[in-house]
């Protein structure tokens, strides 16, 4: 499959422009906020690049290494764009390349352009070969003929079914196949001050009750100091992850096999009100995002957030605060029937269907081979291995991940403990995700793309709607990514006041 350097360039100045529109002054009505997607981000990643592998000459080409007769070359997309990751996939590419003899276009993706750079990619006829992506987008993008789930299986199967976490292979099956090849993965955690929490006698904040009973004692606006602090920007995918993670943990799912929409029922109406009553009570004011959270709890000036865990870094080399944080993977909502529930947060390789077979699976197979104790090393503390080990070895890379490189020549053990990377690590891919569990990804994939969840949450912080309204809100916004709905909704939402 060839493609002209023109068409991969047009894709990248898309990104380039898409980074570049920032937005203006924030205003909360639905136009302000729905105009903002995909502007802004908590970090200002780096851009995507690409980075051709250079063509290897006789004398360097070890074709032995990976066996293909083809020679084409492949295009790669990876959602990170960090240097570290930059400079560790470059020598990846080359090392692929030098093994197989098949050139790499490497593309380093902005998580937050990677939904508009793939439906650009298919509008124009120039998807990428491979693609590295989240578990939100895994199932739609099967359904919508981007990835191709029989290849994917095949190579599962080649490669080691069982070397697999299952759980992980189960999220992303799609009629009776695995829709893209699971990667690694990592927990949402909740972090708190455990030094704050011990002065005041304070439980750990791992249900609603506690959570709120805490950030009310340690919220102290006199001395800027908040009891919690999450993401609630609109154009965020972290503001839907916080959600959802308090909401699967009060039992509360977005549809049911049947493809009804459950957002109406009790347990989600009790999630939102007590997300309004911690966030509108007890945090900030005005709209945050992942970087305001990190920076307000490595400043001490609040004593709970909700992240992921490449902060545990942050922890260490700025403040230090790893020996006084607290940390929590699963949180169990006020429902009596509520379980304790964790957010998995899992990366997929994905084939898509404009691939070659073979130029694919030999990169497949380099990655879960030589390529996946590097990539594992780089920011590890967010890459636990979904694939587990070899076959001469089962468990080798799970066993091995708490003792991977983290800061200088110690490992996430060596700082935090064997305790905190058995937490970390565990259950990772056992997680209740909206619609995963009942057949119904493709419509939460279509959520993350439009953020409608992210958006109608900030409106009701931003004093659009009440709880109720925003439930009601939220319900209709779902349906209507649905075609064909088949159920009926009683209940519509309050009209919004004129703006």
């Amino acid at each position: 499959m060839k493609r002209t350097h023109l068409l991969v360039l047009i894709l990248s100045s898309l990104a380039f422009v898409l980074a570049a529109c920032q937005p203006q002054v924030f205003a909360p009505p639905r136009l302000a906020t729905a105009t903002s997607l995909a502007e802004s981000s908590p970090d200002t990643p780096k851009e995507p690049l690409i980075l051709p592998a250079p063509t290897p000459t006789a004398s360097s080409t070890r074709r032995d290494a990976i066996e293909t007769n083809s020679t084409e070359p492949i295009n790669i997309w990876i959602n990170e764009t960090s240097q570290e990751h930059q400079e560790l996939l470059t020598a990846m590419m080359n090392e692929f390349t030098q093994q197989s003899g098949i050139d790499v276009a490497l593309q380093l993706v902005s998580p937050r352009l990677l939904p508009d750079l793939m439906q650009t990619a298919v509008l124009s006829n120039t998807l990428p070969d491979i693609v590295l992506h989240p578990i939100e987008f895994t199932v739609t993008w099967s359904e919508e003929g981007i990835l191709d789930p029989e290849l994917a299986s095949s190579l599962i199967d080649e490669i080691g079914f069982d070397s697999f976490d299952q759980s992980a292979l189960d999220l992303a099956s799609v009629n009776g196949h695995t829709a893209a090849i699971p990667s690694d993965g990592f927990q949402q955690i909740l972090l708190y001050r455990k030094d704050w929490f011990d002065q005041q006698g304070l439980e750990t904040p791992d249900n609603y009750a506690d959570m709120i009973t805490n950030a009310e004692a340690i919220f102290d606006p006199e001395n800027i100091v908040s009891g919690f602090v999450i993401p609630t920007e609109s154009n965020l995918i972290t503001t839907h992850r916080a959600f959802e993670h308090l909401a699967i943990a009060n039992g509360c799912q977005l549809i049911d096999n049947r493809g009804e929409v459950r957002l109406l029922d009790e347990n989600c109406q009790e999630a939102i009100d007590f997300y309004y009553a911690i966030v509108n009570q007890f945090s900030p004011t005005g709209v945050q995002t992942d970087t305001s959270a990190r920076n307000a709890f490595l400043e001490g000036r609040t004593g709970m957030i909700m992240s992921s865990p490449a902060i545990l870094n942050d922890l260490v080399e700025a403040t230090p605060l790893d020996q006084n944080t607290g940390i929590v993977t699963s949180i169990t909502g006020s429902d009596p029937n509520a379980e304790a529930a964790n957010f998995g947060n899992l990366t997929y390789l994905g084939i898509t269907t404009a691939a070659n077979p073979e130029t694919a699976s030999a990169f497949a197979k380099y990655w879960f081979g030589e390529g996946y104790g590097q990539w594992l090393a780089v920011e590890s503390e967010r890459k636990v291995p979904m694939y587990l080990g070899t076959r001469d070895q089962p468990n080798r890379y799970f066993d091995e991940w708490g003792e991977l490189p983290f800061i200088a020549d110690k490992s996430i053990a060596d700082i935090y403990g064997e305790d905190t990377v058995n937490l970390l690590k565990s259950s990772v891919a056992d997680t209740n995700r909206w619609g995963f569990d009942h057949g119904q990804g493709a419509v939460t994939g279509k959520l993350y793309e439009s953020l409608t969840i992210s958006i109608v949450l900030q409106e009701m912080l931003s004093g659009y709607f009440d709880s109720q309204q925003t439930i009601l809100e939220a319900t209709n916004r779902v349906v209507e990514l649905i075609p064909n709905y088949q159920f009926e909704i009683v209940l519509t939402p309050t009209p919004a006041p004129d703006s």
